[in-house]
């Protein structure tokens, strides 16, 4: 479980600090959280929301959260309150656990993968990756899941630039296209 802490700390931090001539441990870029957003587009069936929020919470080991919306939009025939989706934020052992699963057996999966795109950062060191099925995850049993659902898979780092980021989760193992 604490495989990629103990890898950061031994590997990670020295080869980071000597890349980018960090003069201070402190500024050494690590992972902070990791944010899994589940939306659901059939609002109308509430039960589509609790099966949403069991399968994260089966992915991730951790309760799920059910957001809703925080405004009425009568186009999409949505109220303010209503359940749309849920989220589940991991950090510590937990979120490192869930990294190593997701770049060593989940994205393996994938069909036709070649790779995970390296434009999916936003500019501040955040990594956000969408996946279209929740079935990647060897947890979830297919026959026990009511609908295929997508969802999108956030990193959240202290890194200040795209590029230290970048290095940050290329040093991790993530399979960046090349």
């Amino acid at each position: 479980m604490a495989r990629l802490r103990d890898k950061y700390q031994n590997e990670i931090a020295p080869a980071m600090q000597e890349k980018f001539n960090y003069k201070s441990p402190m500024q050494i870029p690590k992972l902070e959280k990791i944010v899994l957003n589940m939306g659901v587009g059939d609002h109308e069936n509430s039960k589509s929301v609790e099966n949403a929020a069991r399968d994260l919470g089966i992915i991730t080991g951790q309760k799920a959260v059910i957001t809703t919306a925080k405004k009425s939009i009568a186009n999409f025939k949505l109220r303010e309150g209503m359940k749309i989706g849920t989220k589940v934020t991991l950090r510590g052992d937990k979120m490192y656990e869930f990294l190593d699963r997701f770049m060593s057996v989940a994205v393996p999966r994938v069909r036709d993968f070649r790779g995970l795109s390296v434009n999916s950062f936003d500019g501040r060191g955040n990594y956000s990756v969408g996946m279209k099925e929740q079935l990647i995850f060897p947890e979830i049993d297919y026959d026990s899941i009511d609908k295929v659902r997508g969802l999108d898979i956030t990193i959240v780092t202290t890194a200040h630039t795209d590029e230290e980021a970048r290095e940050l989760l290329t040093l991790f193992g993530m399979p960046f296209v090349r």
